[in-house]
């Protein structure tokens, strides 16, 4: 499948966004690029939104093929990195706006985890918020997304690629809400 010229312009974008830079105690150090923070193994802050409608149902939705990170996975959580001078809470609006146009909802606090992989450092804000608003989707980003039950999507990790990270967003949640 050929990536769409509209991905790869925001993916150049994005990758020159100034992201949070932190340690591994999440104190701030400054600003990078996310594409330089990637390179050099730094780590950066993240937040990941689990949107459930009114039923009950998460929010699951497939990543494009131009993502820097987990291209093509499905993902439990809407996030994102959280830019520079921002805060994790602004961030979460923010991205749930972005990414599924879902704006006004309230969003619920479930603490933070460190996710470490090689290409993958990043401190992390777990939020989740209820809304029956109409998704929309950014093209840039999702693919396609649908709600299903919690035990569906926990079974669904296992017949298709989910994004280690979001994974471990949900268990976070289900241990903190």
């Amino acid at each position: 499948m050929a990536i769409d010229e509209a991905e790869v312009a925001h993916r150049a974008a994005s990758d020159a966004e100034l992201i949070a830079w932190v340690d591994e105690h999440d104190d701030l150090l400054g600003a990078l690029p996310r594409a330089e923070l990637r390179s050099r193994r730094l780590i950066g802050r993240g937040t990941f939104i689990l949107l459930f409608n009114a039923a009950g149902e998460l929010c699951v939705h497939r990543r494009t093929l131009s993502k820097a990170v987990y291209p093509g996975y499905w993902d439990i959580a809407a996030g994102g990195m959280v830019a520079a001078g921002e805060a994790y809470a602004q961030s979460a609006e923010r991205e749930l706006a972005e990414e599924l146009g879902i704006r006004d909802a309230v969003l619920r606090d479930h603490g933070r985890f460190f996710f470490d992989q090689p290409d993958n450092r990043i401190w992390c804000a777990v939020f989740s918020a209820v809304s029956d608003a109409p998704l929309i989707l950014q093209s840039e980003e999702v693919l396609e997304a649908r709600f299903m039950t919690l035990e569906e999507a926990q079974l669904d990790t296992r017949r298709r690629p989910y994004c280690p990270d979001s994974l471990l967003a949900l268990e976070h949640y289900l241990a903190n809400r």
